[in-house]
């Protein structure tokens, strides 16, 4: 065995930060566990201040985990965005049973090609998996044997949610999502989550037009409240088709019930990954500092208390925009069966 080899079969120290398609590389940097457990994204933040990666081919990345003998067999969380799968993901990896990996930038690049077909330098499809393959083992790497790899994915990647639920791994995941009322009241609640789907729009509409089969929206003639139940729409539909794909080994998770009553949802999702959870841990979670600040940048505090003022601030302000949203979403619901099912979905 080969010091790389060796080195990838030891720990996750070697992290697989992004797959270079035109060199065919793969890009890592050195993680300590201490910054597992502090990244919200395992993407482009995680560069600052810290030394220069190191790029191998993939021909030697993919003898180096053949011979460290490595195995597929992580979780994921999948979300459509701003329904708490960051935070979900910290509270399973309060626990010593779970290593929670948060955004791994390498999951949205499989994500593009699966989405981008006619993409320059895209590799053949067996070219693809094979990479697909080896990186998710490489992400099924843990500090503790003992412990569960849970992948919380970016809410776009649901886009692959569904060959990753059908892989031989068999792997288990929880769908996070909230009503269409609620995600728009959030989104509106916020500037720079109005900023960012404002961004995203373009790619939630391309994707929803290959999943209906026809181009039939387009955005300079919405209003920003129908923009943002065309983005519900496309996160749902993807998130309840690879649900679908799941079946059992895919747990529903309403992030507005969840907060209602965060002890037994969580004592539910530990179950679903066969991780036991004592009483005294659960409490000891739930009543820990997680459920009292902000996932994404934990210096600031966030509860459910100021989530729930935020929105219905949001909903006497943009109530308008939130009636247009709905209002699209009952006549796309109509016209196409995969919006229809992404709305019962959720009920």
């Amino acid at each position: 065995m080969n010091e790389i080899a060796e080195e990838l079969g030891r720990s996750p120290e070697l992290f697989p930060f992004a797959l270079d398609l035109p060199s065919d590389s793969l890009e890592f940097i050195r993680l300590k566990r201490a910054d597992y457990e502090q990244a919200s994204f395992l993407d482009a933040r995680l560069l600052a201040g810290r030394p220069s990666s190191r790029a191998l081919p993939w021909s030697e990345v993919a003898v180096a985990i053949e011979a460290a003998r490595l195995i597929e067999r992580c979780g994921f969380i999948f979300h459509i965005g701003h329904v708490g799968s960051t935070l979900l993901s910290r509270l399973m990896g309060a626990h010593m049973g779970v290593f929670s990996l948060r955004e791994p930038a390498l999951l949205r690049t499989f994500a593009q090609l699966c989405g981008q077909p006619d993409a320059q330098l895209h590799p053949r499809s067996d070219d693809v998996d094979a990479r697909l393959t080896g990186c998710l083992k490489l992400l099924s790497r843990t500090f503790e044997t003992h412990q569960l790899p849970l992948v919380k994915a970016t809410s776009f990647v649901s886009e692959l949610a569904t060959n990753l639920m059908s892989r031989i791994s068999t792997p288990r995941a929880v769908m996070m999502y909230v009503s269409p009322e609620s995600y728009m009241a959030t989104i509106l609640g916020g500037p720079n989550s109005r900023q960012e789907a404002k961004i995203l729009a373009p790619s939630r509409l391309r994707r929803l037009h290959r999943r209906i089969g026809a181009e039939a929206w387009q955005l300079p003639l919405l209003s920003e409240g129908e923009v943002l139940a065309l983005s519900w729409a496309c996160e749902m539909s993807a998130l309840s088709e690879a649900a679908d794909s799941g079946g059992r080994r895919a747990l529903r998770i309403n992030f507005d019930q969840f907060l209602t009553n965060p002890k037994p949802l969580l004592s539910a999702v530990f179950r679903h990954f066969d991780v036991e959870a004592t009483a005294g841990e659960l409490r000891a979670i739930v009543e820990g500092p997680e459920m009292r600040r902000y996932s994404k940048a934990p210096e600031h505090s966030y509860d459910a208390a100021l989530r729930r003022d935020v929105l219905n601030t949001a909903r006497a302000t943009c109530g308008a925009e939130i009636r247009r949203g709905l209002a699209w979403l009952d006549r796309a619901a109509e016209q196409y069966a995969a919006v229809r099912h992404a709305t019962t979905y959720v009920e």
